[in-house]
């Protein structure tokens, strides 16, 4: 079927408004990788049937099918070729049902984190999940790639989250399991095969997620620490102290935050150089001062020499600064001519080791580069930015070698929340277990046997 016979059909399911050519994508952003808009169309379909019609019609077709969330990703998940169709999910958008005695939420896959998250606030609830790109990321995506965030040390990532899925398979069929019950012990739980898939086994185009009761910042503070000891200490004092009320714990090295204060110039939050930082959140609690309840804490952590130096937000001004530290990385993106992102995960306890290695490592690869690093500290997942003023792709199989072998000493994983999707796809084939890696292929060759869904993704 050539382009303009597919255009026709397309058009015939979706209308003439639900389908883009290649030269209506041409002067559109992409998003986070330059070939999210590479394919030939782009569909918007607004609701599961038409999905499941586009999905028959590319199968026949032999077209591959590329499903789209926000475009936030970083490993190009999202990324397609000429011929492609890509399918974004973001007409579909509609809020189902919020059933507040359950505490779930049924919605679309188009929905964004920030308006679920806004729909179950009214009704005193919460998703559980919270990111920096919480305005553009959708669910479908963050189920796609399984993603975690500021709060998964509390509340799990999405594979805890979701309790109900609705997927459109290969042939067209759609899998339904949307009973969004927490117990449910009848045979294999199917639905999980598309948590953190990235849209390669079958189009997940809606969700139940388990909410939580809404707990509101009540008290945040900016910790510098002389060292990762002194911050596994403080973090075991709050899960000690305030395990039900700890909302927020950030770990941030020393030349990320200087790096993401300047752009803020006089406005940003001044604390004395350490060489890190911890952003510790706690929640409002009607039974106790959030506040007071954080300066005794810093109080009795100062006396120990665990911290240096600490501000505490005053106000919501304050706080949101505080925030902006730790959640503008596009700062550090363009802190050289050229830049890298990634995204590994590994035991607290191995951080300091880790950090130690790859600096110096990284160091002797290139003079001066920059190393940028942040991350959820609780969960081990740490951001490794790089940044430099030489061209670092030519270099990027070189620093894969250094952050994931290193990686190997102390039981860590490639990715933590990102995914594989296009970028950690070779590297996967050769870090993972080779069994887990044919077991993933014998799947994929079950739900998607002509290789529809999102080709030459996660797959090694």
């Amino acid at each position: 079927m050539d382009d303009s016979e597919l255009y026709r059909s397309l058009c015939e399911i979706l209308g003439a408004r639900g389908v883009r050519d290649s030269a209506a994508l041409a002067g559109q952003d992409p998003g986070y990788h330059p070939q999210n808009l590479a394919g030939s169309f782009l569909v918007l379909p607004e609701s599961t049937d038409q999905v499941a019609a586009v999905v028959r019609l590319c199968r026949q077709a032999g077209r591959a099918l590329v499903p789209q969330g926000g475009l936030t990703g970083l490993v190009g998940g999202g990324a397609a070729q000429a011929g492609d169709v890509l399918l974004s999910l973001r007409r579909l958008n509609r809020i189902h049902r919020l059933d507040a005695a359950s505490q779930t939420l049924d919605l679309d896959a188009g929905v964004t984190l920030e308006q679920a998250q806004a729909l179950a606030a009214d009704a005193g609830l919460d998703p559980g999940i919270d990111l920096a790109a919480r305005g553009s990321a959708s669910i479908g995506g963050l189920v796609a790639t399984n993603a975690g965030g500021i709060r998964a040390f509390r509340f799990g990532t999405m594979r805890q989250r979701v309790l109900g899925l609705e997927a459109v398979l290969a042939d067209g069929s759609v899998y339904s399991d949307l009973r969004g019950l927490l117990k449910n012990t009848t045979g294999y739980d199917l639905k999980q095969l598309f948590v953190g898939a990235e849209g390669t086994l079958g189009i997940v185009t809606r969700a139940v997620l388990r909410l939580e009761p809404l707990q509101r910042p009540g008290a945040t503070a900016l910790l510098g620490l002389p060292d990762v000891d002194a911050a596994i200490a403080i973090a075991a004092r709050l899960r000690r102290e305030h395990a039900e009320r700890l909302f927020a714990c950030e770990i941030l090295w020393h030349d990320y935050l200087q790096c993401t204060a300047a752009p803020m110039g006089d406005s940003a939050p001044s604390l004395a150089p350490c060489p890190l930082y911890l952003l510790v959140e706690l929640a409002e609690d009607r039974h106790l001062d959030a506040g007071e309840a954080l300066t005794a804490l810093l109080e009795d952590c100062f006396e120990d020499g665990l911290v240096e130096d600490a501000l505490l937000a005053a106000n919501e001004t304050q706080r949101l600064a505080i925030w902006r530290l730790r959640e503008d990385s596009d700062a550090a993106i363009h802190a050289g001519v050229d830049s890298l992102s990634f995204d590994v995960s590994l035991p607290v306890p191995a951080l300091a080791g880790y950090v130690e290695r790859i600096r110096r490592r990284l160091d002797d690869l290139v003079k001066g580069m920059q190393v940028f690093l942040f991350g959820h500290f609780l969960d081990g997942n740490l951001h490794v930015m790089l940044a430099a003023d030489v061209p670092l792709l030519p270099l990027h199989q070189a620093v894969e070698e250094i952050l994931y072998g290193e990686l190997g000493e102390c039981a860590g994983v490639i990715s933590a929340e990102h995914g594989i999707g296009l970028e950690k796809k070779e590297a996967l084939g050769r870090y993972a277990d080779p069994l887990k890696l044919a077991l993933m292929a014998q799947i994929k060759e079950l739900l998607d046997p002509s290789g529809l869904f999102n080709p030459g993704k996660v797959i090694p």
